[in-house]
């Protein structure tokens, strides 16, 4: 059985089981399709929770941005986990208290002004969009290798997929597709890297291998990549190379962005009791750790692999032939690939080789001119192919291949499908239901819903075809513009007594739109190409890029808000005394019988 087919069967067998569940779990009401019921099991639901957490930037993303940069890339792992870990402790068992359907609602409750829930509505759907841009783009790049399609007509068939399953089936349906996701993704990243690790270390558990003795020499597995990609004039893997203050405010972003992302936050209203928000918040980080811990080991390991591929008799001796590409079967994966555009290379100098290193390094310079080299050879290698692609390079077997191709798939959708859950929500419960038509029926709320998850999918999928960056770098700006806007509304909701109704909409407008326009100044305008008028590499302000500004964005936020309120009237005793029972223990059963 050829490796097509074997892929087509993973996952034909895996979204046939992913729309199965959703027409057994089909929501029949608001409830069920906003919070299915409230009656999911912690344990299910931490399962869900991570799935949901565990996106196309997690599973797909990220190891390829550790492998390509090494320890300054690690910022990603301490933010989203940290920041699981904020939400777990300051947000979710006080936001299932408080017992609302959504984010928008709470906020519109707490500081008693229909305009704090619309503004809340609208900095929900900037940052819901903007983080299931990354996903769709996770979508593409899985549809387009494993069909051997490209990139756009991947995207469009795993648009075609969310709609048939998250459309109907709404929360309760994504809740138990969820859980087969997890089991799906967790699966399909852990067994590889075993079998790398194995390969390459001799030791089964890829985080242990990390820190073991590469097998071939026996030199410690980081030493010798740090050799190899220092040989070739990248910086040292292992060390900090970049820039502290932006890596600080990136990782912070990243930890409060986490606890203010809706579709995350939503999980835990789906619970019937307050002490099983905690627990699942526990379960969660559980079964996310078992992919967190293994990240960082398959992007080392993936790196080593790769560059022992391009300079298969060491970087001193002569790099891969183009005759060695194109015949010997371990280089496959290579012409596979360059199929969906997303991985390239050129015999630029003509000597029938592929020299891949840094051309822009100082160093590499005199050597290049010596050894008669005209530039790096491997012209374009998309970082979010990595783990893809991992399995092909290490040379395993096709069934692990076909397994990858369903759990990259597994991520995305299912992060997706939340997002999507969270925009649909919004519109339907806090801007049709909660503004303009209060009266409406519960089944014209669900059509409303359904309807505006619909026409999510559509711009989400348009959106997708031409995204600002990596999937894991688009998915950071959503974290810059919900720590920017929705984090601080939650923390001074729950916190303080003196935050007022005009202070959180003056706050929460301010940091997102200061962090909007510094992200459009580097991304471009709505993400269009060439309407930016800064980059990355050379920002607006000091060291600070644009996936780094939510913490900045997030101070401004905090600031208005205070300010703002100091000069305005006081908090009302009745929105004083909610904010006591909410934030104190005492009746909080109670909070079961809401809704």
């Amino acid at each position: 059985m050829d490796q097509f087919t074997v892929n087509l069967l993973f996952v034909g067998a895996s979204f046939a089981l992913y729309i199965g569940i959703a027409i057994w779990a089909r929501a029949g009401s608001t409830s069920e399709f906003y919070a299915a019921g409230r009656g999911v099991h912690p344990v299910t639901n931490g399962m869900a929770t991570a799935a949901d957490w565990m996106s196309a930037a997690s599973f797909i993303s990220m190891a390829g941005l550790i492998a390509f940069t090494g320890y300054d890339n690690s910022s990603y792992l301490m933010g989203w986990t940290g920041g699981y870990v904020l939400l777990a402790l300051l947000l979710a068992p006080y936001l299932r208290k408080f017992g609302k359907f959504t984010v928008s609602e709470f906020i519109g409750d707490r500081f008693y002004s229909p305009t704090a829930r619309l503004v809340a509505v609208i900095c929900l759907i900037v940052a819901s969009t903007t983080y299931v841009i990354g996903q769709m783009t996770g979508v593409g790049v899985a549809f387009g290798r494993f069909l051997e399609i490209s990139n756009s007509a991947g995207l469009l068939i795993g648009a075609c997929v969310v709609f048939a399953y998250a459309v109907f089936g709404g929360m309760k349906g994504v809740t138990y597709t969820q859980v087969a996701q997890y089991c799906v993704l967790i699966l399909a990243y852990t067994i590889p890297a075993i079998f790398i690790s194995l390969q390459l270390t001799g030791n089964p558990v890829p985080a242990l291998g990390l820190f073991g003795d590469y097998a071939p020499t026996g030199e410690p597995l980081l030493a010798k990549l740090d050799a190899i990609v220092t040989d070739l004039g990248f910086n040292e893997y292992t060390t900090q190379n970049g820039d502290t203050l932006n890596m600080v405010l990136f990782t912070l972003s990243l930890m409060i962005g986490t606890a203010g992302l809706p579709h995350v936050i939503m999980r835990f209203f789906t619970v019937p009791r307050v002490a099983d928000a905690r627990w699942s918040a526990g379960w969660a980080l559980v079964f996310i750790a078992l992919l967190y811990l293994t990240a960082p080991a398959v992007g080392a390991m993936a790196r080593l692999n790769i560059t022992d591929m391009f300079w298969p008799n060491g970087t001193d001796a002569e790099a891969v032939s183009v005759e060695e590409i194109n015949t010997d079967p371990r280089y496959d994966w290579m012409a596979t690939w360059q199929k969906t555009g997303l991985l390239g290379w050129e015999d630029k100098n003509g000597d029938g080789k592929i020299q891949y290193y840094n051309d822009k390094a100082e160093g590499m310079q005199a050597k290049a001119v010596e050894n008669g080299w005209e530039g790096n050879e491997l012209t374009n290698f998309n970082r979010d192919i990595l783990v893809l692609a991992n399995p092909e390079i290490a040379n395993l077997p096709g069934w692990v291949i076909g397994l990858v191709a369903a759990g990259g798939l597994a991520a995305a959708l299912s992060t997706a499908a939340g997002l999507l859950l969270a925009i649909s929500s919004a519109v339907s419960h806090d801007l049709i239901k909660g503004r303009f038509a209060p009266d409406i029926s519960e089944k014209g709320e669900l059509m409303s819903a359904r309807i505006a998850m619909a026409v999510a999918i559509v711009i989400a999928t348009y959106l997708g075809l031409n995204p600002p960056g990596f999937a894991a770098q688009t998915v950071a700006l959503a974290f810059g513009l919900a720590a920017a806007s929705i984090f601080p509304a939650l923390m001074m909701g729950i916190f303080s007594k003196k935050v007022n109704n005009t202070g959180a909409v003056a706050g929460m407008l301010a940091g997102l739109v200061v962090t909007l326009v510094y992200i459009f100044l580097h991304k471009g305008w709505f993400f269009i190409p060439g309407t930016n008028s800064f980059t990355d590499a050379d920002p607006l302000l000091l060291s600070i890029k644009s996936t780094s500004f939510g913490a900045v964005g997030a101070m401004i936020n905090f600031a208005v808000a205070y300010v703002v309120s100091g000069m305005t009237s006081p908090l009302p005793d009745d929105i004083k005394e909610l904010v006591e029972s909410v934030r104190v223990p005492r009746g909080a059963g109670a909070a079961a019988a809401d809704h």
